[in-house]
């Protein structure tokens, strides 16, 4: 018999980005909140404590901060007519676990949005029509506008400490001479910090780009270019360039994580309870499954309890949210035969493509050195910036060098045919690793009838509940893109002139390849949307199907971005925050009419 515990104004399930701010701002508008965490106690101390905390053999190789895959994973298949697998072993993407969540070992990269990307099949279908848009192809509007999103995006990063450099700021060019993106939409104030500094390899990319008439500019970093303390009061420390950002806690304080930038804050608050180790099963509905009267969890102890609440909030990793409206009723399952159905729906990876320029021994790069948002970018063939109309694919990619500290185990780029050991091995390493670059096209991933979320028949978790089942692959139009910006990308490698180019681009009849990295940026499954036939959440992020249910994360992203999505999780979050704040908790019940 499960113990039931006080009930409380609003419980959040899980404890990342976006459970962080919930709870700051919902405890700011008055109410007792509790946030469950499946993962254990993390923070700068001591997960960050120096010099531990820089050991790539226990974060980056035995993944201490990542999802425990033995106690609850998913299962992957390419498509329908297959049995999925488990996914056993963390290598293409990397879900975090324990407070913080991936807020915590993430790299830094913090941008804004496209606003095309925000209204994807609106802006195709009025340039290039609709026939231009694949068959198969499920691509969506978000419902909600940049200018809608604007004030969020600026309150975000002066919560994170972003350094950057700004194009325009409330119409007025101010960035043309120092490293602002031509290509960025208007903004309301400067970024809280300025650009990071830049490593000899932005360096090299940033003159090669502009000498092949591209427009190079500074990454957005929530890695700190200097002193800072945020709205809150939280204190941060200057990056010094260590190269331990990505799967590590920062041990300078230099890299905005929840933990940093919101926990502090959230511990002076008494309405506030963090509660780690709580493993939520489903979230419990009334007898007529329109309304949410709390979590059910399993507690450190592996007790059955439940947490009543007036609201539940769903802030996990983009799988989780997904998983647990599955498991408890909410909203009605895709269906990719009949394309009827929201939850499961539009699910999305990021289409990467990656070249390593190899230079000879007059060229040292250091890529030791690094920080995980540092780098430079061009935006020439992101979003809409250039005409797709000839090039029959939908979608744009951003490039960049983002030297983030290239680790001495998994870092060791050397030319194809290099032996795998030996010592022609050491031979290469030597003459390879300070005298290389990576560069990326971080390519946006559409959404596909083919592609979606479902629950898996054959296979349970750790307390008997179905595993979540991914069926995915790559479609001929990511294909078709992933060519053409490696094609693009490569003028900037050869512009360097490097003895060698290795890598490239996905070639036709690629299968997705879960043993690889590529990112984790992971979307889709509880899309946003105008329309309750077309998308689980309404463009506050608020259920259609259960009104006291909200859903923040990557889950609501109709389809993938060409930038990283923390920052929109971010802005999307506090966007509806104030929502609840300002229209829900006065009127409970649905704020857009289906």
């Amino acid at each position: 018999m499960a113990n039931e515990m006080k009930k409380v104004g609003a419980v959040i399930v899980g404890f990342g980005w976006a459970g962080a701010i919930m709870a700051k701002e919902l405890t700011e508008a008055g109410l007792n909140v509790v946030a469950l965490e499946r993962g254990p106690h993390r923070d700068t101390y001591p997960d960050g404590a120096y010099p531990q905390s820089i050991d790539e053999l226990t974060y980056n190789v035995r993944k201490k901060l990542f999802q425990d895959l033995s106690k609850s994973t998913v299962t992957i298949r390419h498509d329908a007519s297959q049995t999925a697998v488990p996914y056993r072993q963390l290598a293409a993407f990397l879900p975090g676990t324990g407070t913080g969540g991936a807020g915590l070992h993430w790299s830094g990269v913090h941008f804004r949005v496209d606003p095309i990307e925000l209204r994807m099949r609106s802006h195709y279908e009025e340039r290039y029509g609709k026939h231009f848009i694949p068959e198969g192809m499920t691509i969506q509007d978000f419902g909600v506008t940049y200018d809608e999103l604007e004030p969020f995006f600026d309150k975000a990063e002066k919560v994170f400490g972003t350094s950057g450099s700004a194009w325009s700021i409330r119409g007025k060019v101010v960035g043309k001479e120092k490293g602002g993106n031509p290509f960025a939409p208007d903004r309301s104030d400067n970024f809280p910090l300025p650009a990071q500094k830049r490593t000899y390899s932005a360096q090299l990319f940033a003159q090669a780009a502009e000498s092949v008439g591209y427009h190079p500019y500074d990454l957005p970093s929530a890695n700190t270019s200097g002193p800072y303390t945020n709205t809150y009061g939280a204190q941060m420390g200057p990056c010094n360039f260590c190269g331990f950002c990505s799967g590590y806690a920062c041990y300078m304080y230099s890299k905005a994580s929840p933990n940093v930038n919101i926990l502090p804050a959230l511990r002076q608050e008494p309405k506030f309870e963090l509660r780690n180790n709580a493993y939520v099963l489903r979230v419990n509905l009334s007898d007529d499954k329109k309304r949410a009267t709390g979590v059910t969890y399993v507690d450190g102890q592996g007790r059955e309890q439940v947490q009543p609440a007036d609201l539940v909030i769903l802030s996990a990793f983009q799988f989780h949210n997904v998983h647990l409206m599955l498991l408890s009723g909410i909203g009605k399952p895709y269906n990719p035969i009949t394309n009827e159905g929201t939850v499961g729906r539009n699910f999305a990876y990021q289409n990467l493509s990656t070249l390593k320029a190899l230079f000879d021994k007059n060229t040292t790069t250091n890529p030791f050195i690094g920080a995980g948002g540092a780098g430079v970018g061009v935006d020439d063939f992101n979003a809409d910036n250039f005409d797709h109309g000839p090039l029959g694919f939908v979608g744009g990619s951003p490039f960049w060098v983002n030297q983030a500290g290239t680790k001495p185990i998994s870092g060791l780029p050397v030319p194809a045919g290099t032996p795998n050991w030996g010592s022609k091995w050491k031979a290469a390493v030597a003459d390879t690793y300070t005298h290389h670059l990576s560069m990326d096209a971080h390519g946006a991933h559409q959404s596909y009838r083919a592609n979606y979320l479902d629950l898996d028949p054959n296979y349970k978790d750790a307390y008997g509940q179905p595993l979540l089942r991914m069926t995915f692959d790559w479609q001929e139009n990511d294909i078709k893109m992933a060519q053409f910006m490696v094609g693009k990308m490569h003028k900037i490698a050869e512009a360097m002139n490097p003895k060698m180019i290795i890598g490239g681009a996905k070639k036709p009849g690629t299968h997705f390849d879960s043993t690889v990295y590529q990112t984790t940026h992971i979307s889709g499954g509880a899309i946003m949307g105008d329309d309750p036939k077309t998308s689980a959440v309404n463009r506050y992020l608020q259920s259609w199907d259960v009104p006291n249910v909200f859903v923040p994360g990557a889950s609501a992203f109709p389809q993938g971005l060409g930038y990283n999505p923390t920052g929109m999780v971010a802005a999307l979050t506090y966007w509806s925050a104030k929502a609840i704040r300002e229209h829900y908790l006065k009127n409970p019940g649905p704020l857009v009419q289906a």
